[in-house]
Parts: C-alpha cells; sequence; structure tokens
C-alpha cells in the first residue's frame, strides 16, 4: 500500500485554509460551509465544496466533489498516498467512498457530533471488516472551522440567507 509522504503541521494547516477558502465559496451559494481538497505527493489534485443543494443532489458532499475531481483528474478510481483534507468530520456515506477509494489519510478540521464516523458517532475507520485502512487526523484548525460552521447556522436562523 502507498503511504502519503510526511506532511508536517504546517503543511497540514496550509491545505486546510483552502479547504476552508473553498466552505465559504459554499456558503456563498447558500450551502453548509465545508469544503475539502485532496492532496497526493503535495500537490492539491480535487477540490470540492458541499453543493447538494445548488446541483439537487444530496451525495454532493465536499469529499464526494473533491474525490471525484481527483479521481477524473488521475484517471484512476484508487487514490492510493493522498490525504484528503476537509473542515468536518466525514459522516458514513463520505467514509465508505473515503475507504473505497484507498485514501491513505483524511486530516479534518471540527467534529460533526450529530453525524461524524471518524470519532463523534462511531469509529467507521477502524472497523475490523474494512480491507484498507485510513490514518485519521482531526482537530487541524477546528476553531476556525467550527466558527465558520457556526457563524453560518446562525445567520440562516437569523433568516439571513
Amino acid at each position: 500500500m502507498r503511504q502519503p509522504k510526511i506532511i508536517d503541521r504546517s503543511q497540514d494547516e496550509r491545505f486546510m485554509r483552502e479547504a476552508m477558502e473553498l466552505a465559504r465559496q459554499g456558503a456563498e451559494r447558500g450551502e453548509v460551509p465545508v469544503g475539502a481538497v485532496l492532496v497526493q505527493d503535495g500537490e492539491v489534485i480535487g477540490r470540492g465544496f458541499n453543493c447538494p443543494i445548488s446541483t439537487s443532489d444530496p451525495s454532493a458532499h465536499a469529499e464526494m466533489v473533491a474525490i471525484r475531481a481527483a479521481a477524473a483528474a488521475v484517471q484512476n478510481y484508487r487514490l492510493p498516498g493522498s490525504t484528503l483534507y476537509v473542515t468536518l468530520e466525514p459522516c458514513s456515506m463520505c467514509a465508505g467512498l473515503i475507504v473505497h477509494s484507498r485514501i491513505a489519510r483524511v486530516v479534518y478540521g471540527t467534529t460533526e457530533p450529530k453525524a461524524g464516523v471518524a470519532v463523534s458517532r462511531g469509529q467507521f475507520f477502524s472497523q475490523d471488516f474494512l480491507n484498507h485502512r485510513v490514518l485519521i487526523e482531526g482537530g487541524v484548525l477546528a476553531q476556525e472551522c467550527s466558527e465558520m460552521l457556526s457563524a453560518f447556522f446562525k445567520a440562516r436562523r437569523n433568516g439571513d440567507r
């Protein structure tokens, strides 16, 4: 199995900031602000932000969009050695795709207490039945990622769209 290159914390933060910028772009379109970038060999190969509302596609989560873009870019449905940076802990749908696409590492910003399956609602990635292991690291720029989501939902509750 191809392993991701060792990336220092400053690079994790740089790529997370890029994911956060994508999340802002989604928020500007009225989507829940979640962004993702997929990196392989130090280069971004896929980008995405949540867009299920605007695309009428319930699977159009940021992770899904970034992984689809990366797979198309490298013309392979498997993405070994890659790292996915996402501003919010992945849900079960995205976790399944992460395993199937053979992503080596997931770095997320803040936890998702209602539906996150890395640590919040379960530990999907450590299940014995999985045929691929994914390294998980959470909490990179967690406060900033959390504040972006909180501000979005506060504005939505106040009727600001």
